[in-house]
């Protein structure tokens, strides 16, 4: 049975599969499974194998990888389905074709559920008193021209403790119903009908505060076809909370009358009244509540696709925002009791100094704070200073603000958000960055690091503490990992990883290196000195030739012997560079940077058995910018003076502010008051917006009018088609 028959997979048959569901053509999708099967990562498949798969990007090589795996488990699931039943001696040669031809597991689970091993159930105890040939009786439903009590009195038994005729009636309607409850075809009827459902949410009893934060649902009911994916959340967070009670409700009487019709075959038969009753228990004590958990299971991974589709695109928007860059940055931790922390670093991110400072209440040390950062400022020549958007940000900006305006100079400000830098400054990884320095420092190191290169710091954070969405502890925590980490690793090796100055945080998601090759690259740069070619990767301790082939186009190298080096060519196509510097007359570290020679280049002419066009085109557009940020200019949002609380906010203010999360109703915006305003969807654009992600994104900086502020729920409504 360990090999059944349609259950070994078949790689071909899931390409097509692949390949019809993504609308592209199966030979590509079989490229990209036989790539993955040999160990490739997906950002080397989508960058350097594009010949290969014919141009598939990373968006639809995740899919074919995704398919894959739900492929493979849908065959082990098959031989363990297989080997269960024809242990128990029930695999007819009929049910084995069902199984194997299954292509979907919630349909390969209703084949199985009769015979899955279940707990002790009142068919369970019927079957053990002898009943179970009186419940087939009762299913074949044909007339009989007996008598009741003849039927019925063979199955009376005091020692099997079948009391009376009734007790026997009793149990075999429980077998007749469990098993009407497991037939394949009448869950998926009842699945069918629960799609015209309403989902309804009440408030449990005792917990019906009017301020609640789940008020809006306390009696709140919608058609189960129309329920967004955040509300569901929302009320799925109020029932794990204690709050709510959420379920299905279908219109009872009518679901009860058509499956009895369904059900009951034979009117004449001698027991149709008891059978009639058995579809009413049948219905309410198993179909009911097993189609509403299944719907509403199914409502919940929908919900959690959606909601870890739009965590993803915000984390990809916060990783790419732009960097300031290389220039002296000035990390503030801002704080009331304990001070703000300040932390300086340089152009490479290396720690500098430190110091508390008191501008705010309760010490109000507003000179002496302005002494000590003049003196930080003055002395290291501080470019950037980079205030955390927490507790005292505001407060903490119009004294720095007033400081740089006394100074004069090019020192600019700017506030960073700070979200997960406590988790990160507590972590294990920043006690071994620097063992000897405070939490707060840092802290306020870690937001200085934020904003000479946001991607290379938020890396040191696990994906989901870094505030991306509403309700991102309330999805499937497995698949959101994957799908943040995923993302991470795609925009780590988009924008390249400079192997000289990263930290093993930020080697760990390049392609093919991971954790522990990422601490060895780091451990052999610290005893060896800084790389001066890609080849010399190749001496670190087990990094083999496959880590290499993966990772080397993504790793740069400033300044190294080789100008490739720094470039998103890989190795393996330098010799095709050296050949189109030949043609030129040229040499290749000429041709590196040298846009007006590259344009003068044809890339039909490179094309050989063993690189194809779109690698030659990726080729030129490296040798006109090597090495090329994708990332946008940097640019920062100007918050209004005198605006720094909640109560500042006036209906029909005009502010700028950050997008700092986009949601399927809407986005939400930092206008500088310690609490983040909504631009409901309708608000966003003068033109129908049907996804929020098309108008804004993640660190965009917009203006924004004060629709409303509710001080009692801290709420802030605003508008920025109205300032368009």
């Amino acid at each position: 049975m360990d090999n059944a028959p349609g259950c070994d997979l078949d790689l071909l048959q899931v390409a097509r599969d692949i390949a019809a569901a993504l609308r592209v053509r199966p030979a590509q999708v079989l490229a990209a499974i036989e790539l993955l099967e040999a160990g490739n990562t997906l950002p080397f498949i989508a960058r350097y194998r594009k010949e290969a798969t014919q141009g598939l990007d990373e968006s639809a090589l995740r899919q074919i990888e995704d398919a894959l795996a739900r492929a493979r488990d849908l065959a082990e699931r098959k031989r363990t389905v297989l080997n269960t039943i024809e242990q128990q001696g029930l695999l007819t040669a009929e049910l084995r074709a069902r199984i194997t031809g299954c292509q979907d597991k919630k349909e390969l689970e209703e084949l199985y559920l009769p015979f899955k091993p279940k707990r002790r159930t009142r068919a369970t105890v019927a079957r053990e008193r002898g009943l179970g040939p009186l419940a087939e009786l009762l299913l074949r439903q044909e007339t009989l021209n007996r008598s009741r009590q003849d039927v019925l009195r063979p199955f009376v038994s005091a020692e099997r403790d079948v009391p009376d005729a009734e007790a026997a009636l009793q149990g075999a309607c429980d077998i007749v119903a469990e098993q009407w409850s497991e037939n394949v075809e009448t869950r998926r009827w009842m699945h069918q009908q629960a799609q015209q459902a309403r989902i309804v949410s009440r408030v449990k009893r005792g917990k019906n505060e009017p301020d609640s934060k789940f008020a809006q649902y306390f009696d709140h009911q919608e058609p189960l076809r129309r329920v967004p994916s955040h509300r569901f959340l929302a009320m799925q967070r109020g029932e794990a909370e204690g709050v709510l009670r959420v379920g299905l409700e279908l219109d009872d009487a009518a679901t009860v009358e058509q499956l009895r019709r369904r059900l009951i075959q034979n009117p004449q038969f001698e027991f149709c009244d008891d059978l009639r009753r058995t579809v009413d228990d049948c219905y309410q004590r198993l179909l009911l509540p097993a189609t509403e958990s299944a719907v509403l299971q199914e409502l919940k991974e929908q919900a959690d696709e959606e909601a870890i589709a739009v965590f993803a695109r915000n984390l990809r928007e916060l990783l790419l925002a732009p960097p300031a860059g290389p220039c002296v940055t000035l990390g503030i931790d801002p704080g009331y009791r304990t001070g703000c922390k300040l932390a300086v670093v340089d152009g490479t991110g290396k720690f500098l100094a430190h110091a508390t400072i008191y501008p705010t209440p309760p010490r109000n040390d507003t000179a002496g704070a302005a002494e000590t950062l003049r003196q930080l400022i003055r002395q290291h020549q501080v470019r950037w200073i980079a205030i955390g958007n927490g507790t005292a940000s505001r407060e903490t900006d119009a004294f720095v603000g007033q400081v740089l305006r006394e100074l004069g100079g090019e020192t600019r400000k700017v506030l960073v958000n700070e979200a997960g830098a406590s988790i990160y400054s507590a972590s294990e990884l920043a006690g071994a960055e620097y063992p000897d320095l405070d939490l707060t420092v840092r802290g306020a190191i870690s937001i200085a690091h934020r904003l000479q290169d946001p991607l290379a710091e938020l890396v040191k954070i696990d994906p989901k503490s870094i505030g991306v969405g509403q309700y991102q502890h309330d999805v499937n925590q497995t698949l959101l990992r994957k799908s943040l980490v995923r993302e991470v690793e795609s925009c780590v090796n988009s924008v390249g990883v400079d192997v000289n100055m990263a930290s093993a945080s930020l080697l760990s998601y390049v392609a093919g290196i991971g954790d522990k090759l990422a601490v060895r690259i780091v451990e052999h740069r610290d005893a060896n000195g800084r790389f001066r070619n890609r080849q010399q990767l190749c001496q670190v301790s087990k990094l083999g030739k496959k880590a290499f082939e993966q990772a080397a186009g993504f790793l740069r190298i400033r300044d190294g012997e080789q100008p490739l080096d720094n470039s998103a060519v890989h190795p393996e196509s330098y010799h095709v560079v050296e050949r189109m510097a030949a043609r030129l007359g040229t040499s290749a570290r000429q041709l590196v940077g040298n846009a007006a020679l590259a344009a003068r280049l044809d890339p039909r002419e490179f094309v050989d058995q063993r690189v194809g066009l779109p690698t030659i085109q990726d080729i030129l557009v490296e040798l006109a910018k090597p090495g090329r940020d994708p990332r946008s200019e940097f640019r920062v949002a100007n918050f209004a003076e005198g605006v720094h609380e909640l109560e500042d906010l006036r209906q029909g203010m005009v502010l700028e502010g950050t997008v700092t999360n986009v949601t399927r109703f809407g986005a939400f915006v930092d206008v500088g008051v310690h609490q983040d305003g909504l631009i409901h969807i309708s608000e966003l654009d003068n033109r129908f917006v049907n996804d929020p992600s098309e108008v804004v994104a993640v660190g965009d900086v917009v203006r924004v009018k004060v629709l409303e502020v509710d001080l009692n729920r801290r709420r802030i409504a605003l508008s920025r088609k109205q300032v368009l």
